[in-house]
């Protein structure tokens, strides 16, 4: 697993700037998917991820972030063993295949996205939240419109509110 350190608050600023999301909304999403880089699973991505969509519970949202997966791996964005989360997560902020393609930014200006790239996976998910309509300079607490692109990120409401809390106190 590769950790890096991004200490660079122009580069903050940047993300702000560019999208409008604050830098306490991505610190604490960073903060609370993997503990700042320090563990971004053990399963290879394309394992579970294929393992998720073959289930009939939920394969409908899974299978197209399942054939997102294999299309990062034929495009060289994801090793076939890429280590990621039990849900087919994977990086510093623990995207999704699917929204990997999406929303992906090659913020380190590499020529690829790359998840496990601080810069990338900050950068990517800024992107992931304003296009899906975050308002920038709004509130982000309980009952405002960018709370509801929280549940974008991530449906469990707790986790909405946790990550509007914490980043509350963070400002």
């Amino acid at each position: 697993m590769r950790r890096e350190q991004n200490k660079n608050p122009n580069f903050h600023t940047s993300l702000k700037q560019a999208y409008g999301v604050p830098t306490v909304i991505l610190l604490t999403i960073h903060g609370m998917e993997n503990g700042f880089g320090r563990w971004m699973g053990s399963t290879p991505v394309v394992d579970s991820i294929t393992t998720v969509a073959y289930d009939c519970r939920r394969a409908a949202f899974f299978t197209p972030h399942a054939i997102a997966a294999l299309m990062l791996v034929d495009q060289g964005g994801l090793g076939p063993n890429q280590q990621g989360a039990a849900h087919g997560e994977m990086g510093h902020t623990q995207f999704l295949p699917g929204n990997a393609l999406r929303y992906g930014v090659d913020a380190d200006g590499n020529g690829h996205v790359d998840l496990y790239s601080i810069r990338d996976s900050l950068a990517s998910t800024a992107n992931f939240l304003r296009q899906k309509g975050w308002q920038p300079s709004q509130s982000f607490q309980e009952g405002s419109a960018n709370f509801r692109v929280l549940n974008d990120w991530n449906a469990a409401t707790v986790d909405q509110k946790a990550i509007s809390l914490s980043a509350a106190r963070l400002q």
